[in-house]
């Protein structure tokens, strides 16, 4: 089947929100099958509506659209769905009773607007909305499948991932299954080379590669109605792939790479703790995303002036006169302070030019040094960035978890 995403919303049109929905839902599609050939975004305007889904429905099997399900005037996407699919809107007794015990929890009273949400077309397959008011519904008519979701990414996602998607798997008899696999370190214009090989002799397993800020993902897919098959068939590939690209594969499984290296430090029960400059809190930021990653993480301190080098992680003034604050010296200096003072096994480290001035023909923007301090030594890495403040410091991030990562797996190989 192919598919497109039909998003409704002129607050998408006027650049207030981002349609992130449709790349959620393309991704989720993706996955079992469902090519999407198409996006389109309207405003609440009944004649353009009309307009793109009848468009829509002359070149796509499936449309899925998102938006236009709420209780006001500007609301419209029940009502024109149902006239393009000759259907009429039937009180729906059960969504009826969902929204009124919603309001009932909220300790609010329930108007006659809301009402208007449990109004849904007849014969339609309805999705239930466990996070709002507004319930979606899929409509098949001749062939044509049109599915209508609420625009909150909140409420959308579960009612695709719960509903949409395993009515889609049942209409197939082919098992769809894919695997993600995470890179860094490697460019996807140099990993592409690197799998042109398998890429050119691809069969039944595909070989794609997506781009990511600093990182590149690897989707292989299968199809075959044995799915022991498929997932055999998978593995000789993704077996193929890590020969290739080595430790830079920092997950199987579709995790970022801070995932994975919070999972290591749990489970081996290595603490650290960081000393951040140049990246302003963002290393721990990310980590504390974790669930239970405060068994492991002591502290982090963010360290911008000199200062503060000095008094908190005992970095020698000497130093700083002699190497400056972005220097191998300095950054192994705050490495083994922040450890020091924490107690832990590791302490990291980061200093570094942001921009976008400070630079200098030595000392450019965009230069970083990342130190990770063991009972065994320091190690300092050195980068040469490039673009503005925020990707710097991002690439940062990333450079500084690739670097726990490596030390942890060569840990665990000693």
């Amino acid at each position: 089947m192919d598919a497109e995403i039909l998003a409704v919303g002129t607050e998408l049109l006027m650049g207030q929100i981002a349609n992130t929905n449709a790349q959620y839902i393309s991704q989720r599609l993706n996955d079992i099958g469902i090519n999407v050939y198409y996006h389109s975004v309207v405003g609440d305007n009944p004649v353009r509506l009309k307009s793109a889904l009848e468009l829509a429905l002359k070149r796509s099997d499936v449309v899925i659209m998102t938006g236009g399900l709420g209780p006001t005037q500007d609301d419209l996407t029940k009502e024109t769905v149902s006239e393009i699919m000759g259907k009429k809107l039937v009180l729906h007794d059960e969504s009826l009773k969902r929204i009124e015990n919603y309001f009932k929890r909220l300790n609010r009273p329930l108007t006659k607007n809301n009402i208007k949400q449990a109004y849904l077309p007849e014969d339609c397959l309805v999705i239930k909305n466990d996070n709002g008011t507004a319930p979606g519904c899929i409509i098949e008519k001749e062939n044509k499948i049109v599915v209508m979701l609420p625009g909150p990414p909140s409420e959308m996602r579960p009612m695709l991932d719960d509903t949409v998607i395993p009515y889609f798997k049942s209409k197939s008899q082919e098992k769809i299954v894919s695997k993600y696999l995470r890179i860094f370190g490697i460019g996807e214009s140099l990993l592409e080379e690197k799998l042109m090989h398998l890429i050119e002799k691809q069969d039944n397993v595909t070989i794609a590669t997506y781009a990511k800020e600093g990182e590149v993902t690897i989707r292989i897919t299968n199809k075959s109605n044995d799915e022991a098959v498929a997932l055999r068939e998978l593995a000789h590939v993704e077996e193929e792939i890590a020969k290739v690209v080595g430790d830079a594969l920092y997950s199987d499984e579709d995790k970022e790479l801070y995932q994975i290296v919070g999972e290591m430090l749990i489970n081996k029960g290595i603490t650290i703790a960081f000393a951040e400059s140049c990246t302003g809190g963002l290393i721990s930021s990310v980590i504390t995303d974790i669930p239970g990653i405060s068994a492991v993480f002591d502290r982090a301190v963010v360290s911008y002036s000199n200062k503060s080098k000095v008094e908190n992680l005992g970095v020698k003034q000497e130093t700083l006169d002699k190497f400056g604050a972005v220097s191998r010296e300095t950054a192994v200096e705050m490495a083994e302070g922040i450890r020091k003072v924490a107690g832990t096994d590791l302490g990291l480290s980061v200093t570094g030019i942001a921009g976008p001035g400070g630079g200098t023909e030595f000392k450019p923007v965009g230069l970083v040094y990342i130190a990770l301090a063991s009972k065994n030594g320091t190690a300092c890495k050195e980068l040469r960035l490039a673009g503005n403040r925020r990707k710097i410091r991002n690439y940062t991030v990333l450079n500084a978890f690739d670097m726990i990562r490596r030390w942890l797996m060569n840990e665990s190989n000693n």
